[in-house]
């Protein structure tokens, strides 16, 4: 299988995994469009593209996701089709739930849940109109289970798994792929833009993020995956353990989250 001139919506384009997976589906010749916040980062991934002609630009606010159905509308009645949209937009957390506002996970939320939910939403008649694609969200290892300092985080990441397992069961018979990718530690400057519970950046590197996977990697796990078809998609070291710790041994995993070194 290949991508080529396949059409590929991507959100959270402009740094981390969103921009290594846009590298990557450009170079197997597909047409891209980019979103973030930050238009002027997309134009610099787009200028790092093999094809830029193959780019097109939109910025979006995932966290306004009630004007975004809108904005796709315009753009993929213009394009006619959608082949994959790639959900990678979001935010973390790095606080106590003690020490965290309502606001930051009414935040958190929104970016990461309704957000996300949204912009499928708006995809979706397209899809189910020409009987084919493929939605694939970024969520983490964190859809999975929980751990010190992002519960709101992690909230919103089992909250994706819940809305995409179920329409994945919902949109099988129009040839409609679903695809939950779920990372451990990966390079990117997540821990940096992480709310703290006053809902202000981090703006600190965590160690466990510094020596992470790097994005170009994952990039390519990622892609293998979506390929093959693969409902979920694990990308991870040794975190990857407590996936299996918490589904089989729920109470040894409880004992060492509390210690485990989280950031």
């Amino acid at each position: 299988m290949t991508y080529e001139n396949k059409i590929i919506w991507l959100t959270g384009a402009s740094s981390g995994i969103g921009e290594a997976t846009a590298y990557a589906f450009a170079k197997e010749g597909a047409w891209l469009i980019l979103s973030a916040r930050r238009a002027e980062e997309l134009e610099r991934v787009k200028a790092n593209c093999p094809v830029p002609e193959k780019v097109r630009i939109v910025p979006l606010d995932i966290g306004d996701y009630k004007n975004i159905g809108y904005r796709v509308k315009t753009v993929l009645d213009e394009v006619g089709r959608i082949d994959v949209l790639f959900n990678n937009a979001g935010i973390s957390q790095r606080a106590y739930a003690k020490d965290t506002s309502i606001e930051v996970y009414e935040k958190i939320m929104q970016v990461n849940y309704l957000g996300t939910v949204a912009m499928t939403l708006a995809v979706l008649p397209y899809m189910l109109q020409q009987k084919s694609g493929h939605i694939a969200v970024i969520t983490s290892l964190t859809g999975k289970f929980s751990t010190p300092l992002r519960t709101g985080y992690a909230a919103s990441k089992h909250a994706l798994h819940g809305f995409f397992d179920g329409l994945r069961a919902e949109v099988w018979r129009e040839d409609i792929k679903v695809s939950i990718i779920c990372p451990g530690f990966v390079k990117t400057h997540v821990s940096e833009n992480a709310l703290t519970g006053e809902g202000i950046p981090q703006n600190k590197m965590d160690d466990a993020i510094a020596s992470g996977l790097e994005p170009a990697d994952v990039a390519h796990k990622i892609l293998e995956g979506m390929k093959r078809g693969q409902e979920e998609i694990y990308i991870a070291r040794k975190e990857i353990i407590a996936v299996y710790l918490k589904r089989f041994f729920p109470s040894l995993f409880s004992k060492y989250i509390r210690k485990a070194k989280v950031t």
